[in-house]
């Protein structure tokens, strides 16, 4: 039987996965990411920590596995958007990478809006200059650390620098592309006015290969350093975000996921590159041929409830799973949580905001509140928080029928039920929750002919789950909770 490992670049860890050819998740393994910031609202890392990672990872997988080196067929890749790696000439990495939730290029965002125009931006990046992306780091670095751009020679995305360090190449697709802002996004092609308005060289950019297509192959070097067998494939891949819609068979318009990973995303595939009026959405390529897709983002949706559980809930470490504890806790809470209400903007916002100023805070405190009060808020705005990404989309007639959901929302029937009752739709798990990876791996599986296309790899292994059905009365009495959550923004605003 023949196999497929793929391989996830997250901010907190990086992800290994191996699947048969009947899309049996055969094992996974993690290795853990620390994640650095210098000063509030920065967010950096290594990238000789994200190869490392992939390493021990890829080499705890195949341990695990027990499975022949010749069954394997190809590797996949997904990783976080944005995030920049800086090469030099060599090769050789000259600084940390700035990362997706990075909120220190305001300053360049202006420059590029001025430079660009906002017509430009729309017509060829289907974007606005948002701090998160790729370009405006590319431009802080010419501006406050310019020994290192001089040196700067080429840059790339997460998944792409384990990628050069598997095979050499230097590539990436076109769903990671997207999300650089360096990208014509309509035409699947980097955008040459956009580098020369900002005054960039084009040949920064790397080569760009399609999510299924072979990249190149391991090399000597990345077969001695990861323990797979030179030689073999490596697809393309794709941005985390398309390789999860594909982990949970969101390919086709129609369909659409909410995921909650560090980020919050809802994502909705179409077949054409369709632009919120607004820009408080964003607009990418998927990792399915000939298909875009709308986004909304939050930046800390898992992240938040991460924070609050390694700052408040201390005592449960070590006393099995703490999140599913917490749930449990926020289960008990009536809807609305006694008038508290959380912000979860604890490293900035995107939509609808597009603040990277903005911060969390709990509104509301009383001394009839309890942790599981506050559980319950922080879970709430979470789900608030996307549920105003999904308001976006069906205002941009989208069609929302039901949201698949992957990530830490779909771990419990409790959560499910809670984006049901916030979104007012049914609510669809799948059989699989390696989200991103599992997407990958399909990909690699397409690559080496495990599958005619992506749809057909996703028929072939995804199962959908019993859906969630909205209790309509919930749904009723989550407007007033989320209407006070919605007015909290603009109030606080000026003192973010």
């Amino acid at each position: 039987m023949q196999h497929v490992i793929a391989i996830d670049v997250g901010t907190s860890g990086v992800k290994a996965i191996v699947i048969n050819e009947t899309g049996e998740v055969v094992t996974d393994a993690t290795t853990p990411l620390l994640l650095q910031t210098p000063q509030p609202g920065w967010a950096e890392q290594d990238p000789e920590a994200w190869w490392q990672a992939a390493c021990g990872a890829v080499k705890a997988a195949l341990a695990a596995a027990h499975v022949a080196p010749e069954s394997l067929a190809a590797v996949g890749l997904s990783g976080q958007m944005h995030s920049s790696v800086f090469l030099d000439a060599a090769g050789a990495v000259i600084r940390p990478a700035l990362l997706w939730c990075d909120g220190r290029t305001t300053k360049q965002c202006e420059q590029i809006t001025k430079a660009v125009g906002p017509k430009g931006l729309r017509k060829w990046a289907c974007n606005p200059a948002l701090e998160g992306f790729t370009l405006p780091k590319v431009l802080w670095l010419k501006k406050h650390e310019p020994d290192a751009f001089r040196r700067l020679a080429k840059v790339m995305l997460p998944k792409d620098y384990i990628r050069f360090r598997l095979t050499g190449t230097l590539a990436t697709d076109p769903s990671d592309a997207s999300a650089t802002l360096m990208f014509d996004t309509a035409k699947q092609r980097w955008s040459h006015d956009i580098l020369k308005a900002v005054g960039l060289k084009s040949s920064l950019t790397v080569d760009l290969v399609g999510s299924a297509e072979a990249s190149g192959v391991v090399s000597a070097e990345g077969a001695a350093a990861t323990g797979l067998p030179a030689g073999i494939p490596v697809a393309g891949g794709g941005a985390d975000n398309a390789c999860g819609a594909i982990g949970v068979g969101a390919v086709t318009p129609g369909e659409a996921v909410a995921s909650w990973g560090t980020s919050g995303t809802v994502v909705a595939p179409t077949k054409t590159p369709i632009v919120d009026p607004g820009l408080r959405a964003h607009t990418f390529c998927h990792a399915v041929p000939n298909t875009w897709y709308v986004m909304g983002v939050m930046l800390t949706a898992g992240g938040a409830f991460g924070w609050f559980r390694d700052q408040c809930a201390k005592d449960l470490a070590g006393q099995g799973d703490a999140n599913m504890a917490l749930n449990d806790e926020a289960a008990g809470v009536p809807i609305g949580a006694l008038g508290l209400t959380f912000l979860p903007y604890l490293q900035g916002e995107r939509t609808p905001h597009r603040d990277a100023s903005a911060r969390g805070a709990f509104i509301g405190l009383s001394l009839a509140h309890s942790r599981a009060h506050m559980s319950r808020a922080v879970l709430e705005g979470i789900t608030f928080g996307l549920r105003d990404s999904v308001s976006i989309l069906q205002k941009m007639d989208l069609p929302l029928a039901r949201m698949l959901v992957t990530g830490g929302g779909a771990k419990s029937p409790f959560l499910r039920q809670l984006q049901a009752d916030v979104y007012g739709l049914p609510v669809v798990g799948v059989n699989r929750e390696e989200g991103p990876a599992f997407g990958a791996a399909l990909l690699a599986g397409v690559c080496a002919g495990l599958w005619r296309d992506i749809p057909t790899a996703c028929k072939a292994t995804l199962k959908r789950l019993p859906a969630e059905k909205p209790n309509k009365q919930a749904h009723k009495a989550f407007a007033a909770p989320y209407k006070r959550y919605t007015s909290l923004y603009p109030l606080l605003r000026g003192n973010f």
